[in-house]
C-alpha cells in the first residue's frame, strides 16, 4: 500500500500521522487473537459447552459462502496452442494471450503457426452483427 503525500498540506499530514500513530497503538496494545481463542474455549469449558456449540462452527471449518458468491467449477478445456520450443507452455485459446505467444507473434509468426496438429483448428471469428448499410457513392 502506497499512499501519495505530495499534494498533502501539513495539517492533512499531521492528522494522518495521528490517525496511524492511534492505529499502531491499537494494534500494538490488543491481545494475540490466539490468546483470546484459548480463553474463549477455556471460559465455555468451566460452563460446561463447547466452542461449537455456542458459536455453531468448528473453529477450523470455513465459513459457508452465500449461495449467490459460490462460484461453478469450469468445466476442463483441452489445450490448442503449443511452443514448440518449450511444449509445456500450452494455451487453451480462452483468456488472454500467454506471454510466450505474444513475443512470437509479435516478431512476425501467426498464432496458426502454433496449433497442437490433429487437436485444435482455428476458431473462425465471430459474424459482425447488426445490418449492414449501403451509402451510394456520387
Amino acid at each position: 500500500m502506497s499512499i501519495d503525500l505530495i499534494p498533502l498540506n501539513l495539517r492533512e499530514l499531521n492528522t494522518l500521522i495521528r490517525a496511524a500513530q492511534d492505529r499502531h497503538r491499537a494494534l500494538t496494545e490488543r491481545e494475540p487473537a490466539a490468546k483470546i481463542r484459548r480463553m474463549l474455549i477455556a471460559q465455555a469449558q468451566r460452563v460446561g459447552y463447547t466452542i461449537e456449540e455456542l458459536f455453531g462452527l468448528d473453529a477450523e471449518q470455513p465459513r459457508p459462502t452465500p449461495k449467490g458468491l459460490r462460484r461453478r467449477k469450469r468445466a476442463r478445456v483441452e489445450p490448442k496452442y503449443r511452443d514448440p520450443d518449450n511444449r509445456r507452455n500450452t494455451w487453451t485459446g480462452r483468456g488472454r494471450m500467454p506471454r510466450w505467444l505474444a513475443a512470437k507473434t509479435k516478431h512476425g509468426r501467426s498464432v496458426a503457426d502454433f496449433l497442437i496438429p490433429g487437436v485444435a483448428k482455428l476458431t473462425p471469428k465471430a459474424p459482425a452483427t447488426g445490418r449492414r448499410r449501403l451509402v451510394k457513392q456520387s
